[in-house]
């Protein structure tokens, strides 16, 4: 068995080391750069290929692995958008996600909660100043808030698990049903989930029927000064709309760890250049609104179990031909 690997964080080094000690298979090339049409000639030989989730794996790229050889690709991430699935197929190359517990994004919502009902980001900024009173910071609390969580799966049940010992009302829109979603949440259609919740938080994946469900005709339906959280994907949002929600006081508080075009940006240290995503500039200014470079994922926890998972895929395919993770094309 032959792997390479692209896009690695440091913390994923000495857990692939280990790993590769317990399974026996050879390390052909691992690398911090992402994966390219130019750099994918190191995958020669190889039975396998693991990438980072933020990499996109074009048709010109797979064509490329595909040539070298390459049988399987695994994504470390629960998301695999950034993958041209058309031409994996086209070319015969299986597919795997990663899995990881969904307490890390989940806290991380719960936390942008707090910090925009509790003003956290105008009391940080005042500091700056030496400015500590009070006038500006009057917040709520949740257990008088109403939640809507959009998305009933793993993130969004654990995310309704915590914010049940608040003693918030949660409402849930789901496309399935869970009974243990139905102790903690009442399920709703969107509209009257949108039109009742004082807090909203969006937990579901990217797909056509997804992109831009919030944008100015939903935004309508919301109670005025509606608090959004999004932890999931920064397409899910109309940016345009948001502005115009926020200009409106429509929004009350908007907290975002993802951004639609974050690409470049997020992840990467920019410090000295110039950023070219105005919108995300603009936004950022509104002192109601809180944006994190999308790292609600990032843990040591989930860290350990995305490369974990990419290896037992690979691992699957290659001696088994088959992985509880895979993604069917």
């Amino acid at each position: 068995m032959k792997f390479a690997f692209f896009g690695l964080w440091e913390e994923e080094r000495p857990v692939l080391k280990g790993l590769c000690e317990k399974y026996g298979f050879e390390i052909s090339y691992a690398t911090g750069e992402v994966l390219t049409v130019e750099n994918a000639e190191n995958c020669e030989g190889c039975d396998g290929v693991s990438v980072l989730g933020k990499t996109f794996i074009t048709a010109p790229i797979i064509e490329k692995l595909h040539a070298c050889g390459v049988k399987y690709l695994a994504t470390r991430s629960i998301g695999y958008n950034h993958i041209d699935l058309a031409a994996l197929k086209k070319y015969g190359i299986r597919l795997c996600n990663s899995q990881y517990p969904p307490d890390s994004v989940a806290e991380f919502t719960l936390m942008l909660m707090l910090m925009s009902i509790r003003k956290y980001k105008q009391a940080h900024w005042l500091q700056q100043v030496n400015d500590y009173a009070l006038t500006y910071l009057r917040g709520e609390v949740l257990a008088r808030k109403t939640v809507g969580v959009m998305g009933g799966g793993k993130i969004g049940k654990r995310v309704m698990q915590l914010l049940s010992g608040f003693g918030s009302r949660i409402l849930c829109h789901s496309a399935d049903r869970d009974e243990e979603v139905e102790k903690l949440a009442t399920y709703v259609d969107a509209e009257t989930l949108y039109r009742e919740s004082d807090i909203i938080t969006f937990h579901v994946p990217l797909l056509p029927s997804t992109r831009h469900m919030v944008n100015a005709e939903t935004l309508k339906k919301m109670k005025d000064g509606v608090v959004i959280i999004n932890t999931a994907r920064g397409e899910l949002f109309d940016v345009q709309a948001l502005i115009q929600g926020i200009e409106s006081k429509k929004i009350g508080a908007l907290a975002m760890d993802v951004f639609e075009g974050e690409e470049g940006i997020y992840h990467e240290d920019r410090t000295d250049d110039i950023l070219t995503n105005r919108d995300m500039a603009y936004l950022r200014q509104f002192p109601n609104v809180v944006l994190t470079q999308h790292m609600a994922f990032y843990t040591q926890l989930s860290m350990e179990c995305m490369i974990e998972n990419s290896v037992e895929g690979l691992i699957g395919f290659t001696t088994e031909g088959k992985t509880r993770l895979e993604i069917v094309l």
